[in-house]
């Protein structure tokens, strides 16, 4: 189904990616470098190659150990940064409708209905808004531990709270934002089966879940430190001013890049976010609302719990302005972390899914042919939500950066090195060739930026140069990366290296990436500065 409905991208997996953009550029980099440190040096896995001589530079964004977990195994056997991505990608499409899929069956106990549910979840027009972000299409934790949760509530053991922790911390170790919203869904599914079924005083239901409790804080909290020293170190957290930037509006629950939908586009203008659930599921979600209410019992209760959510999380994607992410802002730690609101909008296809699959159920269970009926709603799901994906074809490696693969490892500055605030952004394509050498970049980007750095960058931009050399003699770099065709200036380039020769040896200089050596040079550069 993810090859069909995204097709032709599972033709070209190994050379085409989305790295046109920071973010794409940044996602490969991340889940390669998990890949690779995951087996070579998983102690060191936090020391990500960027930012050099800092350290824990992997904690200023979103680890990616799932991904990478994911990913290791293609990586391992290509050395391919863009394939390995691509096949979590398919992944995470699959793992998603899989999620959804059992959750649905257990509800209900029709595996007619559960597909058609789980294909308007996996594939909902909110997944395909972010393929640059590997972390945000890793939504399948939520349906899974959704359906460990009723499988506790159902019967609660300690065994089923274990279930339900380990996979709510397999969820963290996919997405920091999902994590959260995860821990704050089964928070709210807890109170309100223990509402609609009187178990307040049920003490295996409550132990159970605060075994649930305590192995996810075992097993996140260790991947969870080097956060919370940066967030002690560096103060490092996120406004509601931030939030504001990326909060959801009525224009977002009606953008889709699907075929089916794309008509809609010219009616609602400008929009920021993607998250309309498509029609089938809106409507048979709202369904499943009059189904759930009439047939009552068990599916009452689904039609409380998820309509709830779906409400809720509706609310929250609003941001700020709107009271409730504000309230949790306040009052949820951790939440201080997190910058877009408008992500909460996932939990509103899930819910729509889930009341779907209640409403189809019903149906089917009516009448004659119902094996026709449910083929003819999964292929209008299907068609309704296919997004056929047209990734770029990625360039080819530079032979500068093959020829320094080869060479002793040491520290590299990559040119031009930029500084500007608004172009920080841009280092991510040097972390992005990183992939193929691993040399510690003095380069980089991140959603943190450590102290010092852009002033630091203001300098090391005229590298080489008296001032610059001056600056790195602490940590200097072994080796320097220069592209002529990125300097508005490329004779002032020239001039520089001319007059610095003495301290750059050339290793490579054919084609849009020059290597060089960069030697011990104190002499050359006092007199340079004379």
């Amino acid at each position: 189904m993810a090859a069909l409905l995204t097709f032709p991208l599972v033709s070209r997996l190994d050379r085409v990616a989305r790295a046109e953009n920071s973010d794409g550029q940044f996602s490969l980099w991340n889940v390669a470098w998990v890949a690779r440190t995951l087996v070579t040096d998983p102690r060191g896995l936090f020391d990500a190659n960027i930012f050099y001589p800092h350290r824990s530079t992997l904690a200023f964004s979103e680890h990616n150990l799932a991904a990478g977990f994911l990913a290791a195994p293609v990586f391992w056997a290509t050395g391919n940064p863009y394939l390995a991505l691509n096949v979590v990608f398919f992944m995470a499409l699959a793992l998603a409708l899989a999620g959804a899929y059992y959750l649905v069956r257990y509800l209900t106990g029709d595996r007619r209905a559960a597909l058609i549910a789980g294909i308007c979840f996996a594939f909902c027009p909110y997944f395909f808004g972010r393929t640059s972000h590997i972390q945000l299409l890793l939504t399948a934790g939520l349906p899974f531990s959704l359906l460990a949760f009723h499988r506790l509530a159902d019967q609660p053991t300690w065994r089923r709270g274990l279930v339900l922790g380990l996979v709510v911390a397999a969820q963290a170790t996919a997405s920091g934002y999902y994590a959260i919203l995860t821990v704050l869904m089964i928070s709210f599914a807890a109170i309100v089966l223990a509402f609609t079924r009187r178990s307040w005083t049920d003490a295996r239901y409550w132990g159970a879940l605060a075994v649930a409790g305590a192995v996810t804080l075992a097993v996140v909290l260790p991947m969870f430190l080097p956060y919370l020293r940066l967030q002690r170190d560096a103060g490092f957290g996120r406004t509601l001013e931030e939030a504001a930037q990326y909060s959801a509006d009525w224009r977002a629950y009606l953008a889709s890049s699907a075929i089916a939908h794309r008509w809609m586009q010219g009616l609602i203008g400008r929009w920021s976010e993607v998250l309309f659930p498509g029609f089938l599921a809106t409507i048979g979600g709202l369904a499943g609302l009059a189904v759930g209410w009439r047939l009552g019992g068990r599916a009452r209760e689904i039609l409380i719990l998820y309509a709830a959510l779906g409400g809720l999380a509706f609310w929250a994607s609003l941001g700020p302005d709107a009271g409730l992410y504000t309230a949790l802002y306040h009052g949820v730690p951790l939440m201080g972390w997190l910058r877009a609101p408008a992500r909460f909008g996932i939990v509103v296809p899930l819910a729509l899914s889930v009341l779907l699959g209640v409403a189809v159920s019903w149906w089917l269970s009516r009448g004659s042919r119902a094996n026709l009926r449910a083929a003819l709603l999964t292929a209008a799901a299907a068609l309704e939500l296919a997004t056929p994906l047209h990734f770029r074809e990625v360039p080819a490696v530079a032979p500068a950066y093959r020829v320094l693969a080869s060479l002793p490892v040491g520290p590299v500055i990559e040119m031009p090195f930029l500084a500007r605030e608004a172009d920080l952004h841009g280092h991510a394509k040097y972390m992005l060739q990183s992939t193929f050498h691993w040399m510690p970049l003095i380069n980089g980007y991140s959603d943190h930026i450590p102290a010092g750095f852009v002033e630091r960058a203001r300098i090391l931009r005229g590298f080489p140069s008296r001032e610059s050399f001056k600056i790195l003699a602490d940590d200097p770099p072994r080796y320097a990366i220069f592209h002529p065709r990125m300097y508005r200036d490329p004779a002032l380039l020239k001039r520089r290296l001319r007059e610095f020769s003495g301290c750059l040896k050339p290793l490579h200089t054919a084609g849009e990436a020059h290597l060089y050596e960069v030697l011990q040079c104190r002499e050359t550069v006092v007199a340079a500065g004379d």
